[in-house]
């Protein structure tokens, strides 16, 4: 009489240990979003409540800085966005 071999009983795993990817793909959203929240919080700050970005109420050069500001710090945020999220995803 052949007998089946014994498969080796493996210890359950936890159901409340989260993936490291799993953790990692949430902390690159946190990232993202409060970084992006952060950037427009500063530049509504200088904009509209200082008035550096309202024609009616500065000058030139107060707009020139402020845009050139603004967009050299978009630029900065999305190559920022870009390195945080140009790693690949392992396959399961």
């Amino acid at each position: 009489m052949m007998t089946e071999p014994e498969e080796q009983e493996q210890p359950p795993e936890d159901p409340n240990k989260m993936d490291y990817e799993l953790f990692s793909f949430l902390i690159k959203i946190m990232r993202t979003i409060f970084i992006g929240m952060f950037w427009m919080l500063i530049n509504i700050f200088l904009g509209l409540y200082l008035g550096f970005g309202v024609p009616a109420e500065s000058t030139p050069g107060r707009l020139f800085f402020f845009y050139t500001w603004m967009t050299l710090t978009l630029i900065a945020y999305i190559y920022f966005i870009w390195r945080l999220w140009r790693k690949k995803m392992s396959a399961p």
